[in-house]
């Protein structure tokens, strides 16, 4: 089975996320709590902890994976520009459950990107999300964890019962709210397209931007 790290009467918080992101770093994948569903954790910028992601989902490799980062700052490195919409977007919705893809840069993997020349990515309203990409100082994978077709999982248990030992580690940091996933809109196209109406609905955006 996975390592389970769970704050207790003796282990803080702190101490259990710190213990996940020295397994990132070390190129391991770890399942954590998002404001959603729990996700597959790894170094966005590791080839082979990319490639892990998607042999523990059994995902093709067509399908792009998305980031969670922890701060603003950290999305320009990755992007090569930021329309004036999703900076609207962003001054609205982040953090929260709104992955926008943009251009990505040059030098970010097309494993991640399944060659897409794009890249989706968020800032998590998940304290401990947020807190996790800031300790690994680098992009968060953000795929849901869970086999490809398969329910997404909202607690710790469910990802040990449906992933066992294919992740190094999950993080328990408690049930996450289930429901519906992420809003994921494409600000590369003008207008913008929406291609997964989540917990932000497309009223809500509307009121916002313009978009297909």
């Amino acid at each position: 089975m996975p390592e389970i790290l769970k704050a207790d009467k003796n282990l803080s918080a702190e101490t259990v996320l710190s213990r996940a992101a020295e397994i990132i770093i070390a190129g391991g994948v770890v399942a954590y709590p998002t404001e959603t569903f729990y996700g597959l954790g790894a170094d966005a910028t590791n080839e082979k902890a990319i490639q892990k992601i998607y042999a523990i989902k059994g995902r093709n490799f067509a399908s792009p994976i998305s980031v969670i980062i922890d701060s603003r700052e950290n999305l320009y490195p990755l992007v090569e520009e930021v329309p004036a919409c999703a900076l609207k977007l962003i001054e609205s919705f982040w953090p929260g459950p709104l992955t926008i893809i943009f251009k990505a840069s040059a030098h970010i993997p097309q494993i991640l990107t399944a060659g897409s020349g794009k890249i989706g990515i968020r800032i998590s309203s998940h304290t401990g999300a947020r807190t996790l990409a800031q300790k690994i100082n680098r992009p968060l994978t953000a795929t849901s964890a869970n086999i490809s077709a398969s329910p997404e999982c909202s607690a710790a248990e469910e990802v040990a019962r449906q992933l066992g030992n294919k992740v190094d580690a999950i993080l328990d940091l408690g049930n996450t709210r289930g429901g519906k996933g992420s809003t994921i809109i494409d600000v590369t196209p003008k207008p913008p397209q929406i291609l997964r109406a989540g917990v932000i609905d497309r009223l809500t955006l509307g009121k916002l931007i313009d978009f297909q």
